[in-house]
């Protein structure tokens, strides 16, 4: 058994942290100079680069196959939309609550395994759902904010992100992290393009927006890489607080960058979700133990 090593996946969760939050702020600056399917188009494209020459580098090429192609497709379908919901909500929803409900996604997760999964909820499991939707609760706070489309869109993503996390789940079983990130970028090449050229008209980045869209495809996979080789290294229930540590970090980011104000309704909502998070990772180790104990 590999020893845990929590300072080696704090310095991984790091380079996380940096990756996402440049994201966001490339994709803030994009608002209004590209729509978010052409954000998803260009990235899409360098991404397919970048995986040809991983899995190039990495000798994997020969495991993209057509096998789970349906669920490939469903997959990088759900991820398309969340995205794309994403990308439109960072455009206008303050930062700091984007990320809070954007770590709802692994409630989700728990809400909808049992009927796509068929995995079965528990006590612990239903407690951790309603203590992270009353932190979502606060964060949205409806009656004191407008629920416009950029609030939904920033709520929403985080089901379809829990979606796409579910196919993956299911795809790790048969597919490498190759042809998983392959069959991503290709997919969403092509819906890239169809929704992107609805109008017959497709925006061609210029000047510092090639930079922009160069850092959106670089840092999305780049976060990835980093919280599974932190993954690789420590247990979840170490890497997942670390993870929540970019929520001040992108509060901060706002204040200094957009004079975003510093809301405590958000923070507080994020550490119910945060706890949230917690308890069911904890619920879920002490279950493993339990099936190793009595496998043995």
């Amino acid at each position: 058994m590999q020893r845990s090593q929590p300072l080696k996946a704090t310095y991984w969760m790091i380079g996380a942290m940096a990756a996402f939050s440049l994201m966001a702020i490339a994709g803030r600056e994009l608002g209004g100079l590209l729509d978010t399917f052409e954000i998803m188009m260009y990235r899409s494209f360098l991404g397919i680069f970048i995986v040809l020459v991983f899995g190039k580098m990495s000798g994997t090429l020969g495991t993209i196959g057509f096998s789970k192609i349906k669920l490939h497709a469903l997959r990088n379908t759900s991820h398309f939309i969340g995205q794309n919901l994403w990308f439109y909500a960072v455009t206008i929803v303050p930062l700091s609550q984007l990320f809070a409900f954007e770590f709802s996604s692994p409630l989700w997760v728990i809400v909808l395994a049992p009927i796509f999964l068929g995995e079965k909820l528990n006590a612990t499991k239903i407690f951790a759902v309603i203590l992270g939707f009353a932190g979502i609760l606060i964060v949205a706070r409806p009656g004191s904010i407008v629920i416009d489309l950029a609030i939904i869109a920033a709520a929403t993503c985080a089901i379809f992100f829990a979606g796409t996390t579910m196919a993956t789940k299911k795809l790790t079983g048969t597919q490498t992290t190759t042809a998983i990130l392959f069959w991503l970028v290709v997919m969403q090449s092509v819906l890239g393009v169809v929704f992107a050229g609805y109008d017959g008209k497709i925006a061609i980045p210029q000047g510092s927006e090639i930079a922009l869209v160069a850092i959106i495809g670089v840092c999305g996979l780049l976060a990835h890489f980093c919280i599974t080789n932190a993954l690789n290294l420590a247990p979840a229930t170490v890497v997942t607080p670390l993870e929540f540590a970019r929520l001040p970090l992108i509060a901060f980011i706002g204040f200094v960058l957009y004079q975003e104000a510093f809301e405590w309704p958000v923070i507080v909502g994020a550490l119910l979700v945060l706890a949230a998070n917690i308890i069911n990772i904890l619920s879920e180790k002490k279950r493993n133990n339990k099936i190793l104990a009595t496998a043995t």
